[in-house]
């Protein structure tokens, strides 16, 4: 087994080196190329998804509040107002929802990480799933998921652990998830404790690293499994407060159980499939939205022929129009078809595609449309993006697939990277500035097998929440 010296950079661990990347053609396939297999069926017992949504729903509902304020606010400023008389967003929030500001501050992350707000600059805009929340129960779910996939972001950790101390953890946490769902039922924290130290002393001794006989732990928490207890409490803690847990004292100790969302949660991150919204019979009467959303399943060869149908059925300017407003959205799955069906269109819509290049979010879309019409392969497209436009497609892939995708493809995703190195990804990732940065990375981490990766992504996630270098 070769080991990484404790100064040798991090790029040059190969566990955290990316394969040959595949071109962006082959990402774009990644999300509307699936595997077509039947939903395992959820444990018995399991709520309907209508009352998974309801409880979710509840879980969220401040977040929800908070995010609607600042759409009627026609966008919060996440950097506070100055000169005379102005009043900070936070504030002014708390007393129109009659809320503490630290309720807000709470609230403000949940929708930020729920995907029901996207960062624009020091803009705050609302989310494709605050526009679905009344209607769309997929969508309240998924939000639900990528809150439960950040739960680590939402609680903060106990003051004076190292933060390597902390990331073993959050490692081990599915673990633990995982009795609690196979126990079906309450758990003793004890029980819990053992399992984690247990998982932890593998991690631990599954590190390539050389030790350093010189350097003494930095804190308490890194000798053994002494922090182990407080960084448990820490976990436990931060499951409940996104709904996924519940924490009681018996008449001897305390027990943790799983809520019926946390089951079901725990249970799809086993069987690794997604909820995704059912494919309509027939899509021609449809909006461009609703037909796109009904071609999200179907393989490129039936997706072409359900273009097709839908434009003929148009007149070719308000087809277009009404795609590219579609594109315009949050939903990056959307986006991403909706130029697939303009493919379909081909030279009607040139002129439209071309004017689309001076929009950032639909840039990159727009350059590769134009490329593959003017005759370059799909393949060799990609050549016309810059690093940061393809690095912005990347993301923005990414986003689709974890919106709408199995883990599995998410893993994938990353072979796709014009980087060579997850730490160069991680860095051009960070100073790309996509809204849904944060909402990728947690779920690449929660998806991906490799715990270095993994970690690694996840420090990432921390740091752009954070605002951190």
């Amino acid at each position: 087994m070769t080991s990484r010296k404790p100064d040798e950079p991090l790029a040059r661990n190969s566990r955290l080196r990316l394969v040959r990347p595949r071109s962006l053609a082959t990402a774009r396939r990644a999300v509307t190329t699936r595997r077509t297999r039947p939903a395992p069926r959820p444990p018995e017992g399991t709520p309907p998804r209508a009352e998974l949504a309801r409880q979710a729903r509840h879980v969220l509902a401040d977040a929800v509040r908070i995010a609607r304020w600042a759409a009627v606010e026609g966008g919060a400023r996440t950097a506070p107002r100055t000169g005379p008389g102005a009043v900070p967003p936070q504030e002014r929030a708390a007393a129109a929802l009659d809320l503490t500001p630290g309720q807000v501050r709470a609230g403000w992350d949940r929708a930020r990480l729920a995907g029901l707000v996207e960062l624009h600059g020091d803009t705050a805009r609302p989310g494709w799933r605050l526009h679905a929340w009344d209607r769309d129960d997929s969508a309240v779910l998924r939000g639900w998921v990528a809150l439960f996939d950040a739960w680590s972001l939402v609680h903060p950790a106990p003051e004076g652990v190292a933060p390597g101390a902390v990331a073993e953890v959050v490692e081990a946490v599915p673990q633990v998830l995982s009795l609690l769902q196979l126990s079906q039922g309450p758990v003793p924290v004890p029980a819990l404790l053992d399992l984690l130290g247990q998982r932890v002393e593998e991690l631990r001794g599954e590190r390539c690293e050389v030790p350093v006989p010189e350097r003494a732990p930095e804190t308490p928490a890194e000798a053994g499994t002494a922090g182990l207890p407080a960084l448990l409490d820490w976990a436990l803690e931060g499951l409940a407060a996104v709904g996924a847990l519940t924490l009681d004292t018996g008449a001897d100790e305390r027990h943790a159980t799983l809520t019926p969302l946390g089951n079901w949660a725990v249970w799809v991150k086993l069987e690794q499939i997604c909820v995704a919204a059912q494919s309509p019979a027939g899509n021609i009467e449809q909006s461009a939205e609703d037909m796109l959303r009904g071609c999200a399943r179907l393989t490129p060869g039936p997706a072409r022929d359900e273009y097709r149908a839908w434009l003929a059925a148009r007149t070719l300017s308000s087809a277009v129009a009404e795609l590219l407003a579609v594109a315009r959205g949050e939903d990056a799955l959307l986006r991403g078809l909706a130029f697939e069906a303009l493919r379909v269109v081909g030279a009607p819509a040139e002129a439209e595609v071309r004017a689309t290049v001076a929009e950032p979010p639909l840039r990159p879309y727009a350059l590769l449309w134009l490329a593959e019409y003017e005759g370059a392969d799909p393949d060799d497209a990609q050549e016309v993006l810059t690093r940061e436009e393809a690095t912005w497609l990347w993301v923005d892939t990414a986003a689709a697939v974890a919106d709408h995708g199995e883990s599995a493809l998410l893993v994938r995703h990353l072979d796709s990277a014009v980087q060579g190195t997850v730490p160069a990804l991680l860095d051009e990732v960070r100073a790309v500035g996509h809204p849904r940065t944060v909402q990728v990375l947690v779920a690449l981490a929660a998806a991906h097998p490799d715990p270095a990766l993994a970690k690694a992504v996840r420090r990432a996630a921390f740091q752009v929440h954070t605002g951190g270098a």
